[in-house]
Parts: structure tokens; C-alpha cells; sequence
């Protein structure tokens, strides 16, 4: 790595430790075993919990316990703190951050929510983080790139597919999609099944667009691509005629 690059070392003299899963339980703690008999509600919460409930009180809306999993509400205006704590608390080391995702419900009374999968190795614990956007209000919420370098693409893929803004991003562009691609984000409920265009219509902005003014690789040319599609279809493409599903 140069000097400016934003990843470290594991250790801050740059030498590497690996983490050991439950190393931090001592010799005494039991082994790791599956669980058996998990109510489906009610079960104990995450060890982490009354910890974070004194440290931020009402910013700790609500927890829900399915399953055996941990799921913590959040206000918005907090997660990034109530995250960074999980992460930098030697009681908690919340070491690695598995997910980045959104959940949006047909029911338009419902809030999307935003998803982060955290676990701590040392701890062997596993902790779910939401914060609920309600309908009509803007969809962004704080970056955790800071806090966790994976997070790069996790919340890229999260922009691209819901159109969830992650403020403090160092690069949030679409990764899924090309980047010009206007018909909206997949993976919300209002997006139709075949898309808001034809088949001929998207496959004429995707050869109209030029990746690799971004990217070099010989497999993203789209050049070669035209050359392979039937002559009738490039026919169509260069009159710019459009035709239905």
C-alpha cells in the first residue's frame, strides 16, 4: 500500500494479529455450540444492549428479539455514533461489519428501513442496527465507511438498488447498474418488473454508454458487444427506432 491510501495495518505499527473468534471470553467461557429450543419472541437480548441503552438512552428506540437475533431501532441522527461505539468499545468490538442492505414493505404506511449486520468476533456476538426513513422524507443516512473500509461497496450496492444516500461517502456512484442508467432503483416497490423502458430502449443507453472512460478492462467493451448482437437489432439501435416489450 502508498502512503496515502486509506486502509491500514491490522495494528497501528503495521504488523498484523488475527482475530480470533471468542478470544476475548477468556479460557473459562464455554464452547461454541447451536442453539436449541429459541423462542421465536422473547428471547434474552444481545449482551451489548443494556450497555448501549445507558450510553444513549433514547436514541435507542426500540429492541426486538426473533429468533435468538438482536435487532436495535436507532434514531437516524445517532447510528453513526451508536455504530462507532459498537466498533471502538473494548466491551463491545464489534469488528466486522457483514451487511449493508434496505428493506422497503408494499404497505406505504410503513417505513423503509436501513440494515447493518455487525459482529464481534472476539465477543462472538451478532447485532442487527436499523433506522427507519419514513415515506415522504429524504432517503440518506450517515456513511460508516469511517468506521468500517468494507462498507465501500455494500453501501454503493444499497445507493445503486434503493437510492439510499450515504452522506460522507468517498465515492457513491451505482455499482450494479451502469452509471447513467435513469429508470430508477430495482429494488424499490414502485419499479416495474421489465423496467420503466423497453428491452431495445435499455439496451440502447446501455451502448451508448462508455465504461470504459472509467474502466479499462478489454471484457467491458462495448464495442464487441454490438458486433455480436443480430444484424436487425443493430439495425434498430443506430435509426434510434424503439419498439415494445
Amino acid at each position: 500500500m502508498n502512503e496515502g491510501d486509506a486502509v491500514n495495518g491490522v495494528n497501528r505499527d503495521g504488523s498484523f494479529a488475527p482475530v480470533i473468534a471468542g478470544s476475548a471470553l477468556g479460557a473459562t467461557a464455554s464452547a461454541p455450540a447451536t442453539p436449541r429450543n429459541v423462542p421465536n419472541r422473547g428471547g434474552a437480548p444481545n449482551e451489548s444492549i443494556e450497555p448501549m441503552r445507558q450510553r444513549f438512552g433514547a436514541a435507542v428506540r426500540r429492541v426486538d428479539v426473533v429468533w435468538g437475533e438482536t435487532t436495535v431501532i436507532v434514531d437516524p441522527a445517532r447510528v453513526h455514533d451508536v455504530i462507532r461505539w459498537l466498533h471502538d468499545d473494548p466491551s463491545q468490538r464489534y469488528d466486522y461489519l457483514s451487511d449493508v442492505t434496505a428493506v422497503e414493505f408494499r404497505d406505504l404506511e410503513q417505513p423503509l428501513e436501513v440494515v447493518w449486520h455487525l459482529r464481534s468476533l472476539p465477543y462472538r456476538r451478532f447485532i442487527r442496527i436499523k433506522v427507519l426513513l419514513e415515506r415522504g422524507a429524504a432517503l440518506e443516512v450517515p456513511s460508516v465507511w469511517d468506521i468500517y473500509k468494507g462498507a465501500d461497496w455494500l453501501e454503493r450496492e444499497c445507493y445503486d438498488m434503493f437510492g439510499i444516500k450515504f452522506a460522507g461517502h468517498p465515492d457513491l456512484r451505482r455499482l450494479l447498474m451502469w452509471e447513467q442508467y435513469n429508470e430508477g432503483f430495482p429494488l424499490r416497490k414502485d419499479f416495474p418488473l421489465r423496467g420503466r423502458f423497453s428491452r431495445s430502449e435499455q439496451l440502447r443507453q446501455a451502448l451508448a454508454a462508455n465504461p470504459e472512460a472509467r474502466y479499462s478492462k478489454e471484457e467491458l467493451s462495448i464495442a464487441d458487444a454490438f458486433e455480436d448482437l443480430p444484424a436487425d437489432m443493430r439495425r434498430r439501435l443506430t435509426t434510434g427506432e424503439r419498439t415494445g416489450e
